[in-house]
């Protein structure tokens, strides 16, 4: 008997213990290609010229679990009102697809929606702008079924900064650090991705639950600033959270950075947001490609991310988060969300251990959202919602 390849003990290993993917940009792609006009993107058909998402590639890709970010841009006036046209399309997505999606709020609902056969779908804020400085708008968000809020997108906020903007408060202020503990509070996970150094340093200093990387790898193998200081890593076993390896070719391969600021610029220079995915940007985008090819991260670039990751921080404490659906761009292998079994088979080609890969794709995940649970029990017996506000903590 022939012995089964890579990938397709990869493929039997996803069938019991499938992805939990930490961030899916669906819900802003629908709106900005479509305005939420969810029969126009139907992803029961094929969204193959269109996404990187649908159900059919969702199911190919061995998905059990996806957090759709209800992200909005930072300068977008009206955040919070964005945020709430994206979580009602996450919803409207859930109610228009029963058989194969399930709207996930707990741990146990991800192994319900496991048993069942169907892809828990659960919910993350991206950017701490969507709650307007407002303490019972986070609290809202939760009841809407938010399970997570990274604390900023690419600019800072009033209260935190931003890996990618100036510094501002020095990490965390005051009110920052009640937010972390009005999320912890709430059950809320708290999502250092796309946060400052000194913002990472600062929630794990202040939370009590532990937190997450949604969608970030490691900055040894990738000088940017969106990745994960080793320092950071090495902090996680203590926390009990868990690091989400992102797919993004411009912070995964260090070619890509230099490569990545150029294009940015033409993008600007053309009249577009550097994150714009519609048709116009991306015509644009690959203008410029023609002239100055990217270079191509691939399956393997991301495992070294992955390797890293798990030598720093454990194998208790890293995930996938792919950020489909929100990049331009995505490593050869791995160009939709189809494609996790490959990654899968790279890394038991490198010998990593079905029960490693087991807590990599599923395991470590639910743990995490499980205990932020219990800790929200927790303190929810010694004290109440916190109605401070920025003015009070900040002056």
């Amino acid at each position: 008997m022939t012995a089964a390849s890579p990938l397709e003990r990869a493929r039997e290993l996803l069938a019991e213990f499938p992805v939990v993917d930490g961030h899916n940009d669906l819900p802003w792609a629908l709106r900005e290609q479509v305005r939420y006009d969810l029969d126009a993107r139907d992803i029961a058909t094929d969204q193959s010229a269109h996404l990187h998402t649908d159900l059919a590639r969702l199911r190919a890709g061995g998905v059990g679990a996806q957090y759709w970010s209800v992200y909005v841009r930072s300068d977008l006036p009206g955040a919070v009102t964005a945020t709430l046209e994206q979580i009602d399309c996450v919803r409207r997505l859930i109610e228009r697809h029963p058989a194969d999606l399930r709207a996930a709020l707990t741990a146990a609902d991800l192994e319900t929606a496991r048993a069942q056969g169907r892809i828990a779908s659960l919910m993350g804020a991206e950017g701490g702008h969507s709650i307007d400085n407002s303490l019972a708008t986070l609290r809202a968000l939760y009841a809407l079924g938010v399970r997570y809020m990274t604390l900023t997108h690419n600019d800072n906020n009033d209260w935190a900064d931003s890996a990618t903007d100036e510094p501002r408060v020095g990490g965390l202020s005051a009110f920052g650090r009640e937010v972390v503990r009005e999320m912890n509070r709430e059950g809320m996970l708290v999502d250092l991705s796309h946060v400052a150094a000194t913002t990472m340093r600062a929630a794990l200093d202040t939370t009590a639950a532990p937190v997450i990387f949604s969608h970030s790898s490691a900055r040894a193998v990738c000088d940017h600033p969106r990745n994960i200081p080793d320092d950071v890593l090495e902090r996680l076993p203590a926390n009990g959270g868990v690091a989400m390896v992102t797919f993004v070719p411009k912070f995964v391969l260090q070619a890509a950075v230099d490569w990545t600021a150029a294009a940015d610029d033409n993008m600007r220079a053309h009249g577009f947001h550097h994150l714009d995915t519609t048709e116009d940007a991306m015509a644009v985008h690959r203008a410029f490609e023609e002239r100055i090819p990217r270079p191509v991260a691939t399956v393997s670039t991301v495992a070294d991310h992955l390797d890293h990751m798990r030598e720093v921080a454990g194998v208790d404490h890293i995930g996938i988060g792919g950020d489909y659906d929100g990049t331009a761009f995505t490593p050869d292998g791995l160009g939709d969300v189809s494609g996790y079994p490959r990654l899968i088979a790279e890394l038991l080609d490198r010998g990593w251990s079905t029960s490693d890969l087991a807590k990599l794709t599923w395991q470590n995940s639910v743990r995490v959202l499980g205990a932020a649970e219990d800790v929200a029990r927790d303190l929810k017996a010694t004290r109440g919602a916190s109605h401070a506000t920025i003015g009070s903590l900040d002056g």
